[in-house]
């Protein structure tokens, strides 16, 4: 039994990791796979009588780790500097303005046809209007620089702002001056956590001489982004923070106190750590997809109660992403298909505690969003694909 098991797992994580080195040169995003390749297990355990432990507690566990690794992973790619501030500003307003219209738009939505209060209808809607940058990071290494950039910064922020707005709306019974000042002084306290913690454990990095010390460190940031959960605060923004703060150590080591930490040791060690965070990145999103997929049903895919509401929600989410990228002045292609769900939307679903729940906001629901956006996402890159290709025949009949 236990042999039948690891051979399984490791065949499942092998297959996931040729969709993910084919996913450039396909298009079709690594999630729809791992999604389909987890309820086709389930089809087949069932046919062959074969059954597996209840591994449905262990999918929040493998969602809150992979959500981690990809913020860290992003953030160790970004540039923080003078030229990037307008990026920045772009990807931070483009984010929060449209997380909030359209949270509380779907909301309306729900408290109406419902009839339920509006605090439980915008608990409901918040998580179908954060961009899952488990999905969408993976998705844009054929893009340009700029765009790169723009969709590893809007999607990490996404996750962040998102988690915040719905942690302030789950926890606060009234939204006075009181609960925004409580808010304001959680986000200096998270802040200040977070500056003493990615100081402390830059120092710890530059100290430690054993040879195995990239895996201390990222449980450590496990550990503290859990600790600091605890307590309710936004801990993902410790772990933004200190991926901007080792990647971009040559920028601050203009700043004298930055010695302290020997900048110098950790800039030759970050590359490895941001291959081994890579690895495990991939490594957990594989896994939580395919264990997703596999707890799935078919009736839950095709469930025609749902098909309204999931057309309505994927309809609101592109009309906000043209909107908001006309306003801001982007390209509107091929950015506008870069607006999927996924990872934070199933981990604030399955968050949401029973009495606040809506009926028809269901597993059903969640899935067909995931779905048809990742679906839309994948179009979008087929025809972007085939716009450069194009582009770069002319270029070259206009060389010759």
């Amino acid at each position: 039994m236990t042999s039948a098991i690891i051979i399984t797992f490791c065949s499942l994580l092998l297959i996931a990791y040729i969709f993910d080195i084919t996913s450039s040169k396909t298009k079709i995003p690594s999630v729809i796979l791992l999604l389909l390749l987890g309820l086709v297990f389930r089809q087949f355990t069932n046919i062959l009588f074969f059954t597996l432990p209840d591994f449905s507690f262990i999918l929040p566990i493998l969602g809150t780790i992979g959500l981690i690794l990809i913020v860290l992973d992003g953030a160790l790619e970004l540039e923080f500097n003078n030229s990037k501030l307008g990026l920045i500003n772009k990807s931070f307003f483009g984010t929060l303005i449209p997380l909030v219209l359209m949270s509380f738009l779907l909301a309306y939505f729900f408290h109406v046809f419902g009839n339920i209060s509006y605090k439980i209808a915008l608990i409901n809607a918040i998580p179908f209007c954060i961009i899952g940058s488990a999905i969408a990071i993976p998705s844009v290494r054929t893009f340009n620089t700029f765009n790169k950039e723009y969709v590893i910064y809007e999607s990490s922020l996404s996750d962040i702002l998102g988690v915040i707005f719905f942690n302030f709306i789950i926890l606060n019974n009234d939204y006075g001056l009181n609960s925004f000042a409580d808010f304001g002084y959680q986000m200096f306290l998270i802040i200040m956590i977070s500056i003493i913690s990615t100081i402390c454990i830059s120092l710890l990095l530059s100290k430690i001489d054993h040879h195995i010390k990239f895996i201390p460190i990222i449980l450590l940031i496990i550990l503290i982004y859990s600790i600091i959960k605890i307590y309710h605060l936004p801990s993902l923004i410790f772990v933004l923070i200190f991926g901007l703060f080792i990647g971009n150590l040559d920028e601050l080591k203009k700043f004298k106190w930055i010695n302290l930490i020997k900048p110098n040791e950790i800039i030759k060690e970050e590359k490895k750590l941001k291959e081994l965070t890579i690895e495990a990145a991939f490594l957990i999103r594989s896994m939580f997809f395919l264990l997703f997929g596999y707890l799935l049903n078919i009736s839950e895919i095709l469930n025609t109660h749902t098909f309204i509401w999931s057309f309505t929600i994927v309809a609101i989410i592109f009309i906000f992403r043209i909107t908001q990228l006309k306003l801001s002045k982007l390209p509107i292609y091929p950015l506008v298909f870069i607006a999927p769900r996924g990872l934070i939307t199933i981990l604030l679903f399955l968050s949401i505690e029973v009495p606040n729940k809506i009926p028809f906001v269901n597993s059903s629901l969640v899935i067909q969003v995931i779905l048809l956006t990742a679906i839309i996402m994948m179009i979008g890159l087929l025809t972007y694909s085939k716009k450069e290709e194009k582009d770069t025949v002319k270029s070259q009949i206009l060389l010759e």
